[in-house]
């Protein structure tokens, strides 16, 4: 697939996050060509693994799991804070590694062109000496065991199998708070136009990009930080799209729902003033969409409650998030 045919299946499942898109469909695209054209004994291709910096509850866990269906590759995802508080951080490796074999139902070699996304990857940073406080070893160990397996090794499994991952591709996120600051004294003078033929949004872009540097500076260290080339960034959802968000992806929580009651020969309508309702709760939760299924779920319970033991009812219909759903029934009870 192309990077634009990539970007439409996106469209599809994940609701905005256009320039994250892109970034991340030009990157598995030219990962599997770089595969695909690989000759023994020629010049040798190096994968160049993507960082997605974003507040939590943005999409990344999304994107990531939407870009494995659409490619048909293994996909798993693990959490850098976890392997930071592990005694045994190689075999907690080897165990994510293990987990994409399974995903690949036992072919290593389909397992070996998965894709694995590590969240979190900003708490294993370094802190920072000038508030007083050393480097966290802890967390830059985690990143010296990552270093390995993500510029390509064989790394060995249970059962004396190895597995490896020079053709894996690693997707690292993380919120990485503070790190605008870091930005906003790295970048203060930026790139300057030096003709009237220069493009502004080249030049905005190449202003607002992550350098390695500024990864060491948060607390990565130089090496790691190396091993991230392609740095994406993925937005706050606003109020309009937390809207979106809920009703227009194809398996949106809304569609899956109305798709549960139809099964009960019952039509659910849910009027546009309960969605930005729902919208405005999460926006006040901070957490992103994490909020809105759990929301939308409290809302419904009444509905999932009563329907299956009303064979009557034959429509639901909500006006307002803070008013009881409306039953209407236009057949009898059995």
């Amino acid at each position: 697939m192309t990077p634009s045919q990539i970007v439409k299946f996106l469209d599809q499942h994940v609701i905005g996050q256009d320039d994250a898109k892109r970034q991340l469909a030009v990157a598995v695209y030219t990962h599997y060509r770089k595969i695909e054209l690989a000759t023994p004994g020629k010049v040798e291709i190096v994968k160049s693994n993507v960082l997605l910096i974003g507040p939590t509850g943005t999409g990344k866990t999304l994107l990531c799991e939407t870009l494995s269906r659409v490619l048909q590759v293994p996909f798993v995802t693990a959490n850098a804070t976890s392997l930071a508080q592990s005694e045994y951080v190689n075999e907690e490796i080897e165990a994510i590694l293990q987990r994409l074999i399974d995903k690949a139902e036992g072919d290593i070699g389909q397992a070996q062109r998965g894709i694995v996304f590590i969240d979190e990857i900003d708490k294993l940073k370094a802190i920072s000496s000038q508030h007083g406080q050393t480097r966290g070893t802890s967390g830059e160990g985690v990143q010296h065991a990552l270093l390995k397996i993500m510029e390509g090794a064989p790394v060995k499994i249970k059962d004396a199998h190895y597995i490896d991952t020079t053709q894996i591709l690693f997707i690292c996120g993380g919120a990485f708070v503070g790190i605008d600051d870091i930005l906003a004294k790295t970048h203060s003078f930026g790139f300057i136009s030096t003709s009237d033929d220069d493009n502004p949004k080249v030049l905005e872009r190449l202003n607002t990009r992550v350098k390695p540097t500024d990864l060491f500076e948060y607390g990565l260290i130089q090496e790691f930080a190396g091993r991230l080339p392609i740095v994406a960034h993925v937005k706050p959802l606003s109020r309009e799209m937390m809207v979106r968000i809920m009703t227009e992806p194809q398996n949106s929580i809304y569609k899956q729902y109305r798709q549960m009651l139809q099964n009960n020969d019952v039509e659910l309508t849910i009027e546009p003033l309960v969605f930005e309702q729902i919208a405005d709760l999460a926006m006040e939760y901070r957490v992103g969409a994490r909020s809105l299924r759990g929301i939308f779920e409290e809302m419904l319970t009444p509905v999932m409650y009563l329907v299956p033991d009303h064979p009557e009812v034959r429509q639901v219909r909500i006006a307002s998030l803070f008013e009881d759903p409306r039953f209407i029934g236009t057949r009898p009870a059995a």
